[in-house]
């Protein structure tokens, strides 16, 4: 019995010694301070300790940096001087889209003739567009009695077409469809001979049903 008793103390003396040494190794373990020094080089010359910058600064040390910008591409400013067409800044005019058109004239309501022209021409080309107020103007355009373009909207814009002329006489006519949201069914007309030259330059203000008529006789 004594033997038992003395073979379990020497266990925990044992058990205690090992424990304490463990104790004391993880109290000593090695630590590795960072120094800034000059290293030497086999030589014997020294260079400089080298001091790496800090790749982002904050502006305040007492917040963190924000990088909630990191990444992004910088939007650019809008530029409300720019020329778009709708607005000169340097001149008082209201452009002709804030431009309301003639008020509706007693001529107005009879057809009008836009003048004769004479050319060698093999070809012209007809261009109109809206030259008052864009209210949504829209005409019938015939030639020689037939319908070419049953419903041209004037824009402001020029539009048009070409066609060949016969010999002599040559008629051309646009006819209102409507006089759209204000005033007078309005257009500017330019007449091109085959190389391209104008040879006529017109306008129209017609109420709807009545027609402006050009005739064009080719030598």
């Amino acid at each position: 019995m004594k033997f038992k008793l003395l073979f379990i103390l020497f266990l925990l003396i044992n058990c205690e010694a090992i424990l304490f040494a463990q104790f004391e190794n993880s109290n000593n373990s090695v630590q590795f301070e960072v120094v800034e020094d000059d290293f030497k080089t086999p030589d014997g010359m020294e260079l400089p300790a080298i001091k790496l910058p800090s790749i982002i600064k904050s502006k305040n040390p007492l917040r963190m940096n924000d990088y909630s910008g990191l990444g992004l591409e910088e939007s650019e400013l809008l530029d409300i001087t720019h020329k778009d067409n709708f607005l000169d800044l340097k001149t008082n005019e209201a452009p002709k889209y804030f431009t309301k058109d003639k008020k509706i004239a007693e001529e107005f309501g009879r057809d009008q003739y836009l003048g004769e022209l004479r050319t060698g021409s093999l070809n012209v080309t007809i261009m109109y567009r809206d030259h008052e107020y864009v209210d949504g103007d829209r005409v019938r355009i015939y030639v020689n009695g037939d319908i070419v373009k049953s419903s041209v909207y004037l824009s402001a814009g020029f539009n048009g077409f070409t066609f060949l002329l016969q010999p002599g006489f040559n008629k051309v006519e646009f006819q209102a469809l409507n006089q759209g949201s204000s005033g007078p069914n309005t257009a500017e007309l330019r007449i091109f001979n085959d190389e391209g030259d104008v040879i006529s330059a017109n306008q129209w203000n017609l109420t709807t049903g009545r027609k402006a008529m050009v005739t064009i006789i080719k030598e």
